[in-house]
């Protein structure tokens, strides 16, 4: 991975990261602060404590794919260090996909007379889901990576040893 590659997505990396804490000490001030301008419409306090919890979410997989990154960069992602930082990123997109199923849930009465919004919504987060099942299967494919890394290590010793 290139070093600009690398400079860009942590810039990235960083600029969603502070915006998303930005946007979550906002909501978490108006919801201490009782300053709560809700006027009955939607019920915005749930609707901003499960925005809150899924930036945390995505905060967490934004600091994993930093280190993944690091990692990359070092040349030791091909490591049993990499599942937890991959393994916590497929957490994250599966605890965003229940959020949004929570909030396709409080919208779906208000759309009574439209069903079809909550259906759009019900296929986002099947989609979201499906995100999660791609990051597990490139999972998979570190697993073989890795188990491939291990073996080529074991042969080089074995070599090494004959020579």
């Amino acid at each position: 991975m290139g070093k600009l590659a690398v400079h860009a997505l942590r810039a990235v990396l960083a600029v969603v990261l502070a915006g998303t804490v930005f946007v979550q000490a906002g909501m978490v001030w108006t919801l201490i602060s009782g300053n709560d301008p809700e006027d009955g419409s939607l019920p915005l306090t749930p609707l901003r404590v499960i925005v809150v919890l899924g930036m945390v979410a995505a905060q967490a997989a934004l600091v994993c794919v930093w280190r993944l990154v690091t990692m990359v960069r070092r040349g030791t992602v091909f490591s049993r260090t990499a599942f937890r930082y991959v393994d916590v990123v497929i957490g994250a997109i599966v605890a965003v996909a229940l959020l949004w199923f929570v909030v396709t849930a409080i919208n779906a009465p208000g759309q009574r007379e439209d069903p079809g919004v909550t259906v759009i919504m019900g296929g986002i987060g099947v989609a979201i889901l499906g995100v999660a099942l791609i990051v597990l299967v490139l999972r998979m494919l570190l697993t073989q990576a890795v188990a491939r890394d291990v073996e080529a290590t074991r042969m080089r010793a074995e070599l090494d040893e004959v020579i």
